[in-house]
């Protein structure tokens, strides 16, 4: 088939130079004009605004074509057991080189994870400090403001007592004078 598609393209070459040269000669035969070649036939069809456009038929594949067109293989060369050696040597040097390759990336992966991970567990660190920090505080700001509270209840307690102490005194006075 390949054989088929190369000749195709060379008969379209020499088509197209053809093609020009007998346009230019027979303009009235270049309708008429059909082409055989060995395995297609090219019809021109009606000229087309765009240019010239070809119907190509490909001839179906004969077995005598086929024996003409097979090529002979390329004599073998004589392989020592030096070349197979080394053949087999620097394979096993590639399939090294490959491994290493592989462990070198395996190797590097389970570095930046190791580094991602101590990084994430040095931010939870930090975090949970900083939360920690943040909470006592914030529990030493309410005892502060609650011993503040308490305080200044007493006081206020203390002062109602002390007034309530003065007033039984001036109404104890009070009865002592009127009595």
């Amino acid at each position: 088939m390949a054989k088929t598609a190369t000749a195709y393209k060379e008969k379209m070459k020499e088509l197209s130079v053809l093609s020009l040269i007998c346009s230019c000669f027979y303009k009235d035969a270049r309708n008429k004009l059909v082409r055989d070649f060995e395995d297609l036939e090219v019809k021109p069809i009606n000229k087309r605004a765009s240019g010239q456009a070809f119907e190509v038929i490909l001839k179906p594949v004969s077995p005598v074509s086929d024996v003409a067109h097979n090529l002979p293989s390329p004599p073998k060369r004589n392989i020592s057991l030096e070349d197979i050696e080394k053949k087999l040597e620097a394979a096993e040097d590639r399939r090294k080189y490959q491994e290493a390759q592989v462990l070198r990336a395996l190797a590097e992966k389970r570095e930046h994870e190791r580094d991602v991970l101590l990084k994430a567990m040095e931010e939870n660190s930090n975090f949970s400090k900083m939360a920690e920090e943040k909470l006592q505080l914030k529990m030493g700001q309410i005892k502060e403001n609650r011993d503040a509270h308490l305080a200044a209840m007493l006081e206020r307690l203390q002062e109602k007592e002390r007034h309530a102490a003065i007033v039984r005194k001036n109404k104890e006075l009070r009865e002592e004078l009127t009595a």
